[in-house]
């Protein structure tokens, strides 16, 4: 047979390797979704501490969002407001470990803390 008559053994890894990924793509994004992360204010923080890591959050990204009337800002309190606060800022910089920090305040959690029309990031 001629050269060319059949398919090289390369386009038929690189066809296969095509067709893997249209299947494979859909799995691999909710994968990270399922992955994602948030930041949290420790319960156990000095309040003092809480106030300095909104200052800082809050210079850094908008906390429009836990002003009266913003959807985060029932609970009216220094803990919730300053979870979203740090959560804003950890999402906005690469939801990194280290941008969760904080003086170790804050902490890294699995679980979506979003509730009613308060939606963490």
């Amino acid at each position: 047979m001629a050269r060319g008559s059949q398919p090289s053994a390369s386009l038929l890894l690189f066809s296969l390797g095509l067709v893997l990924l249209c299947f494979t793509s859909g799995s691999t994004v909710r994968l990270a979704e399922a992955q994602k992360t948030w930041c949290m204010a420790k319960p156990s923080s000095d309040e003092k501490v809480l106030q300095a890591n909104i200052n800082y959050a809050c210079s850094n990204v908008s906390c429009a969002v836990i002003q009266p009337g913003g959807p985060c800002y029932n609970p009216n309190n220094l803990l919730s407001h300053t979870s979203v606060a740090m959560n804003l800022y950890y999402a906005a910089n690469g939801r990194h470990s280290w941008n969760c920090y904080f003086a170790d305040s804050g902490i890294v959690v699995k679980s979506d803390p979003s509730y009613g029309s308060c939606t963490y990031y």
